[in-house]
């Protein structure tokens, strides 16, 4: 992945509501995969990457088995463990850090849902933490 290595852990990740998309890239067989894709952090700071009907596909299949992994924010590239978030309220943190990034950060792809918009069973999340 292409960029700038950050050099220090990050514990506030509240810049990347500033970015329309993030590219994460995780480790999936031989060779990297990369995909772009939501991310938001809550009020607190934490990050967290969204994605929809998210059972099976290859990149979060693979994040499942290895969750070292490299994210991209406007140019710099940050190391981190991905972890899938299970718990409900958890989950409700970053749909909401979602549904409020998106309310200021939106395109025709990836439009702002209405700001009460419940949070879809089929919607995975995972928490993202400097390593």
């Amino acid at each position: 992945m292409l960029g700038t290595e950050a050099e220090e852990p990050i514990s506030d990740w509240s810049f990347a509501n500033n970015v329309e998309l993030c590219q994460i890239q995780i480790n999936a067989g031989l060779l990297p995969h990369s995909i772009n894709l939501n991310c938001m952090a809550t009020f607190t700071g934490e990050l967290y990457l969204s994605c929809s009907l998210c059972d099976g596909k290859r990149w979060s299949s693979a994040a499942l088995d290895d969750s070292r992994a490299r994210i991209r924010l406007d140019g710099t590239v940050y190391p981190v463990t991905a972890t899938r978030v299970t718990d409900s309220d958890e989950l409700d943190r970053a749909w909401a850090a979602r549904v409020q990034k998106l309310q200021h950060v939106s395109s025709p792809i990836n439009s702002a849902p209405p700001p009460d918009a419940p949070r879809p069973d089929h919607w995975w999340s995972f928490r993202l933490e400097s390593r």
